[in-house]
């Protein structure tokens, strides 16, 4: 199957009006996304694209529609409000699409869908794409994606386009890749995504790309070494950054003494992870955790 997102998925696009949320609406829909739904406050009644409903809230796009998932392009001030609003709709998942919202703000929106059926992607992040239901939700460019089985997770966007380019370039695909997104309060981790993909049949190894700043890797390393059976190749960005110095993304900093590239990289090794020494080799890095385990590429 793949994980997250699939054939059965049926979107409603919060902030479908704005600029960016219609840019990648059509994107998606072009792609084979079922858009069943737009939202925007005070545009209910109107048609995206001449097709696509909208309403004024989330509640009544679920009702009218019968749409399991959001993705957000909401800006910051009311992004959470937003992830809020598609919990409190009881959506199976939300992908916030939206960099720069507060971090006391994502505190408030993560204790609240803590208590709901609703997970979250990101916020800050690229989305989640499984090329062989052609179900891309998110801003990553479809045409760089292959049905397949190599499963991809990153807090990079960029970084998780180069993957599921090399990926593909080596004749081999993607079940599902996900970008988990760069702030510190995120709603889905590391090891969220890896439990998915160790119990998805369809899904043969993995690429984990993480970053300096914060424990996911380690965290991560450590659920690795203890539960994962699958071949998993890994990268951590960051390693030139100087201590103290926030680097792209908000969750992006050396602080304290912890969260830096080589302590990520010491702990991903002992788990097993075949790490990748620049982002150029994040496809050969793969190849070669996957003999390791005796797999063919």
């Amino acid at each position: 199957m793949s994980i997250l997102v699939g054939s059965n998925t049926k979107v409603v696009v919060q902030g479908i009006t704005g600029s960016a949320g219609s840019f990648h609406a059509k994107q998606c829909m072009e792609y084979g996304t079922q858009v069943v739904a737009g939202v925007t406050p005070g545009k209910g009644g109107q048609l995206f694209e001449g097709k696509v409903p909208i309403f004024d809230t989330v509640e009544q796009a679920v009702k009218a529609t019968g749409c399991n998932t959001s993705v957000i392009f909401v800006p910051p001030p009311y992004a959470a409000d937003s992830i809020m609003e598609a919990a409190d709709a009881k959506l199976d998942l939300a992908i916030c699409i939206t960099e720069g919202i507060p971090v006391n703000d994502m505190v408030k929106a993560k204790r609240f869908i803590g208590g709901t059926k609703t997970r979250l992607i990101g916020p800050n992040c690229p989305g989640v794409i499984t090329p062989g239901a052609k179900c891309k939700i998110g801003i990553m460019p479809g045409h760089i994606h292959k049905p397949g089985r190599i499963g991809v997770v990153s807090r990079s966007g960029t970084l998780t386009y180069e993957a599921v380019f090399q990926v593909t370039s080596l004749g081999m695909g993607q079940s599902t890749a996900v970008g988990i997104g760069g702030d510190p309060v995120n709603g889905t981790n590391f090891i969220d995504v890896l439990k998915l993909f160790n119990d998805d049949a369809e899904t043969d190894a993995v690429i984990m790309i993480g970053e300096i700043g914060g424990s996911a890797e380690e965290e991560a390393a450590a659920w690795v070494q203890a539960n994962f059976k699958k071949p998993i190749a890994g990268f951590i960005a960051g390693a030139s950054a100087p201590p103290g110095k926030r680097m792209g993304h908000a969750g992006a900093i050396i602080s304290g003494g912890k969260g830096t590239a080589a302590d990520k990289v010491k702990a991903m090794t002992a788990a097993g992870y075949v790490m990748a020494a620049s982002p150029s080799e994040l496809g050969t890095t793969l190849v070669e955790a996957m003999k390791r385990k005796g797999l063919n590429a």
